[in-house]
């Protein structure tokens, strides 16, 4: 069976994007870290033939995408919060186990999504943790019948989500991690993936 990889994504729009982050920098500079940031991660993981990348995107697949990005199959969140509209990707992609990733993740590699294919082979699920309480991957194995409630009830954007996510899991399950990396979701975050970008580039 294909293996999936899904980078959630809202579409990249002046002002809708990166709302917490915008807050601190400006909407200029947050569509643009958000712009280069999935191109960087595209570049890195989406053309490996070890899965097949999608791109999901809310609120509207539709919206236009970079043209680069357009080469990668898109497919809709659909509504509700954000565990309804991960839980939605993982019923609807064809059979297989699957990998959502956030792309906002500078220092997520192709090594770490191989990484998290190998946990689902011995694992029900895997989960990335970031630095913030949150995560930079959820994986299913999906070789048994996702639960009805399963992400409901997550504090999202907080210390909590991780926990809360693992929470829904049923207790059966295998959930294997891997490292733990950065988001940028904040200006001090923000602050520091630029500084280290301008040195790599000396």
């Amino acid at each position: 069976m294909r293996r999936h990889l899904v980078i959630f994504l809202r579409a990249p729009r002046r002002g809708q994007g990166k709302r917490r982050l915008a807050r601190e920098i400006g909407d200029g500079a947050a569509l643009a870290f958000q712009r280069t940031a999935v191109a960087a991660l595209l570049r890195r993981v989406a053309r490996d033939r070890r899965w097949r990348c999608r791109l999901a995107v809310t609120p509207d697949h539709r919206a236009r995408l970079p043209r680069g990005w357009r080469r990668i199959g898109i497919m809709p969140q659909g509504g509700g919060d954000l565990g309804a509209r991960m839980a939605r990707v993982f019923r609807r992609l064809p059979p297989g186990p699957a990998a959502i990733v956030g792309a906002d993740i500078p220092d997520l590699a192709a090594r770490h999504v191989a990484q998290a294919f190998a946990s689902l082979g011995r694992n029900d699920a895997v989960v990335g943790p970031a630095e913030d309480g949150g995560y930079w991957l959820i994986g299913l194995a999906r070789t048994r019948k996702l639960p009805r409630a399963i992400f409901a009830g997550v504090r999202w954007s907080g210390e909590h989500a991780l926990a809360d996510t693992l929470a829904s899991l049923p207790r059966r399950w295998r959930i294997g991690r891997l490292e733990t990396l950065a988001d940028i979701d904040d200006g001090e975050a923000w602050r520091r993936w630029l500084t280290r970008r301008r040195r790599d580039a000396r």
